[in-house]
């Protein structure tokens, strides 16, 4: 029997590992991470690799590793300082990327690496049993669901019109979309928050003069996609004092600074607009159409058409619980405690029940609105820490 096994290794899930690896508090051999592809931190790379992300929007000091300054110390021993922007040092993807595939291969995370999707979770005596689709069970104390919900993408209700002649439409997310080179020219980019920016300064330069940014609200500048208040007790203390989770839940609406972006991308995307290399439109689509397969008509709001040949999609994820069967049925055969919107009610922890525990957007009602960011990985893996000692 394992005493720990993590479902999910992406941020979140790799952030715990290290953490327990790294303070001693399990082995790899006595941890299994288990996640459907074949290396650590898979989707996020994919993901931030596709849509050109240069920095990170986090600052140094969230990382997946113990030290708060472990990420500074790595780029001053093994890179350009160039790759720390800005006043909150936020590193680059490149820098960030290495920093974390050294964390993990230095506590030989690779040893409990488990490939395989769960299908069942259940209790075994004492401890967990988890299944997998291809039948491989794992035995364990305690499991850590850190899980995403980044597979949940929102795709606009027009979409859903035009059936079959979708095939120049993809949300930046879908897992057919390998490659923002394998679109064609011109191409519309809907979204007015960090991914819309990032995807349509990428494709400026693969398609310029043909590129379109529509966006439904003038653009939201903010540093981060919350008050860093919400990092530490000014907001949290408040937020811990409210029993009721609807009120949480509101509350977690409220801070996050929804299709947000930081200065220096609005600034790119105002010299790519006066460079006339990208178009930037204002304007909500009702209604799409498909031409003799070769161009897709967007019908806006206000009256306005916009003929365009692709589409991407950069409308974020549905918020709603993962929607997962063997989590339904964990649930359900459990009797664990969730508020009205679906989400879990844990305690301090970050346990929902007795050696079961909650990381990334499935804390946020304790966490708060940062628990989906790497900042809130840090935070669950000390809870989770502080429990396990």
């Amino acid at each position: 029997m394992y005493e720990w096994a993590i479902i999910g290794g992406g941020i979140h899930g790799c952030t715990v590992a290290n953490f327990l690896l790294a303070k001693g508090l399990t082995t790899t051999s006595k941890l299994s991470v288990i996640d459907p592809h074949s290396e650590p931190l898979h989707m996020w790379k994919r993901n931030t690799e596709l849509i050109g992300m240069e920095y990170l929007r986090s600052p140094s000091v969230h990382h997946i590793d113990l030290d708060p300054f472990s990420l500074q110390k790595y780029q001053e021993n093994n890179h350009d300082r160039k790759e720390l922007y800005g006043n909150y040092k936020r590193p680059s993807l490149n820098l960030f990327n290495d920093h974390a595939d050294k964390t993990l291969e230095n506590v030989n995370i690779h040893r409990s690496w488990h490939q395989g999707k769960v299908s069942h979770a259940s209790r075994k005596g004492d401890g967990w049993r988890i299944i997998t689709e291809l039948g491989s069970e794992i035995s364990t104390k305690n499991i850590v669901i850190a899980i995403s919900i980044n597979h949940q993408l929102k795709i606009p209700e027009w979409v859903a019109s035009l059936k079959s002649a979708r095939d120049n439409i993809y949300h930046v997310y879908d897992k057919s979309l390998t490659s923002l080179e394998n679109v064609s020219g011109p191409v519309t980019v809907i979204g007015g928050g960090i991914t819309a920016a990032h995807v349509a300064i990428r494709l400026t330069f693969l398609y310029p003069g043909q590129v379109t940014l529509l966006k439904r609200h003038p653009f939201r500048i903010h540093s981060f996609d919350s008050d860093p208040g919400w990092l530490g007790p000014k907001n949290l203390i408040s937020f811990h004092r409210e029993r009721d989770y609807s009120k949480r839940r509101s509350l977690i609406n409220e801070a996050r600074h929804k299709g947000s972006l930081p200065r220096e991308l609005y600034n790119k995307l105002a010299k790519l607009e006066k460079e006339k290399k990208l178009c930037i439109k204002n304007g909500e689509v009702v209604v799409g159409e498909r031409i003799d397969d070769k161009e897709t008509v967007l019908h806006l709001k206000d009256g306005k058409i916009l003929e365009t040949n692709s589409v991407i999609l950069a409308t974020g994820f549905t918020p709603s619980l993962p929607n997962e069967a063997w989590l339904t049925n964990l649930i359900n055969s459990e009797g664990l405690q969730c508020a009205k919107c679906g989400y879990p009610i844990v305690q301090s922890s970050l346990e929902w029940c007795e050696h079961l525990y909650v990381a990334g957007p499935l804390s946020e009602l304790e966490l708060g609105p940062t628990a989906r960011n790497i900042s809130g990985a840090r935070k669950a893996a000390e809870r989770i820490l502080l429990s396990a000692t």
